[in-house]
């Protein structure tokens, strides 16, 4: 049951390439690896999708970008243009922030209409939605609110951050998150998964894809341990993520 293999490991990491002092040159190379390793995505910035569709054609990683990121207050129009612009140009998945400012405010029936506009949009094109909270500014009653909301409005997952608070995924949040919604919906965690030991913690508590940017020392590690026969889930997990914080 706590058998798991390196590729399954592969398969979680949307391999993060959001830093805004990235440049091509960056983000051919972080393609690059994400190739190799054969990561589920990369996710880059808008300006720069063109370029990850065009190193990644022909492999099996999808090309993935952020819309009204980090603060998700642009208004749901300038959130479907995005969507559709990035959808056009070969996205496959588009992970959101939900407008926080509102989720605060108590306005959960614009939340619900502004995940619920960008999903149809993104269903329409056949592709995949998550929606980002950023739970570092957000208590467990605001956390289990927004997970309704979003189930209700179609997204295919929730995410915990953007991993540019001041804090990133805690595994009392992806279990928090994992119980507030359907087995229809999965979990994203992002900020703070640097380390085989980590991502092995967060996949036991339910969580399907992590934002990363240690995806090479992660991955070696998994093929050592694969090839050592050590590779597998914890027995227990407590309640404390290996190393987490802001930023990925």
């Amino acid at each position: 049951m706590n058998k798991v293999t390196a590729k399954d490991i592969a398969k979680m990491i949307d391999h993060s390439l959001l830093n805004p002092v990235m440049t091509e040159k960056d983000i051919i190379e972080g393609c690059e690896i994400a190739s190799k390793y054969d990561a589920a995505t990369v996710c880059v910035k808008q300006s720069f999708v063109d370029v990850a569709v065009r190193v990644l054609k022909g492999s099996d990683v999808l090309v993935t970008t952020v819309v009204g990121f980090p603060h998700g207050s642009s208004v749901t129009e300038t959130k479907i243009f995005e969507a559709e612009y990035a959808l056009r140009q070969g996205c496959k998945e588009l992970d959101m922030v939900l407008d926080i400012g509102k989720l605060l405010g108590g306005d959960y029936d614009y939340v619900e209409s502004d995940v619920a506009a960008v999903a149809k949009t993104v269903h329409e094109a056949g592709a995949i939605l998550k929606v980002i909270f950023e739970n570092a500014y957000l208590n467990d009653e605001q956390i289990v609110k927004a997970c309704e909301l979003c189930e209700r409005a179609g997204a295919d997952f929730v995410k915990t951050s953007t991993g540019y608070a001041p804090g990133g995924a805690t595994l009392p949040d992806l279990r928090l998150m994992r119980a507030s919604v359907s087995e229809k919906v999965q979990i994203k965690a992002a900020g703070g998964v640097r380390t085989l030991d980590t991502a092995l913690q967060v996949r036991a508590v339910g969580t399907t894809r992590f934002g990363c940017t240690a995806t090479i020392k992660i991955m070696e590690d998994a093929y050592e341990r694969e090839a050592a026969g050590t590779l597998r889930l914890p027995d227990e997990v407590g309640d404390v993520l290996g190393e987490h914080g802001g930023g990925y």
